[in-house]
């Protein structure tokens, strides 16, 4: 990696650490500069303004995760399936606080970045919906999901299900406390049960995973468009 490249990269670490350490609206490039270890002129180098900046930390979290989700797809066909995909998704946003922020919607981290990436990340969310639901059609069409359910209240289940398994560790007491690995195994024992068929066809995983893999993959193409927007 060529020296300005690790510098973003020094540079964004710094800035995701800080977002949230202390939340959006109280770190400043200056912050962000003596954290990095470099001069704030160096940061707006590469970032022309504090939203670019932490706005690209959140595009570098939604790249992470959906190369290491295509990644395993091809891998591993059974990474198809809603239960798996869920799982290391879950076990993703526990280990990252910044990815758990941007899947919640933590406008307490993310104060208006919320909004802006809505905004700036609009048509990436769209066509991440569109891969995903072509993704549970696939499953439901090679006969890997429950009879008579559709496709939309497969990925329905599938956001509540794995939104309700982050919410929680935010509750009070009287929940059980589980650690991480028990309850991503509960939250893959959960899915499968609510939408998979019982062993689902090796056969039809291997068939349709390659073009599952593809899918998610072509959306980095869109996030990059989108990254080069902003990082000089």
């Amino acid at each position: 990696m060529a020296a300005p490249e690790l510098r973003v990269e020094r540079v964004l670490d710094s800035a995701a650490e800080l977002l949230v350490r202390w939340g959006y609206q109280r770190v400043t490039i200056d912050d962000v500069a003596r954290h990095a270890g470099i001069g704030k002129g160096t940061v707006y180098l590469h970032f022309r303004s504090k939203d670019a900046l932490f706005l690209s930390v959140l595009i570098r979290v939604h790249r992470e995760i959906v190369l290491r989700i295509a990644d395993r797809m091809e891998a591993d066909a059974r990474e198809v399936l809603p239960s798996r995909l869920m799982r290391h998704v879950f076990e993703e946003m526990t280990a990252d606080p910044v990815a758990r922020s941007l899947y919640m919607g933590d406008a307490e981290v993310l104060g208006r970045l919320v909004h802006e990436a809505g905004d700036t990340l609009g048509e990436f969310i769209a066509r991440r919906q569109q891969a995903a639901v072509e993704h549970i059609r696939l499953l439901a069409d090679g006969g890997c999901l429950r009879p008579g359910l559709d496709a939309e209240s497969a990925l329905y289940a599938f956001s509540a299900v794995g939104t309700g398994f982050m919410v929680i560790d935010g509750m009070g007491t009287g929940i059980p406390q589980l650690d991480v690995a028990a309850r991503a195994d509960l939250l893959e024992r959960t899915l499968a049960a609510a939408l998979e068929v019982p062993d689902p066809p090796a056969a039809v995983l291997e068939r349709i995973a390659p073009g599952i893999a593809q899918r998610y993959r072509a959306l980095l193409v869109h996030i990059d468009d989108e990254w080069n927007r902003r990082v000089r």
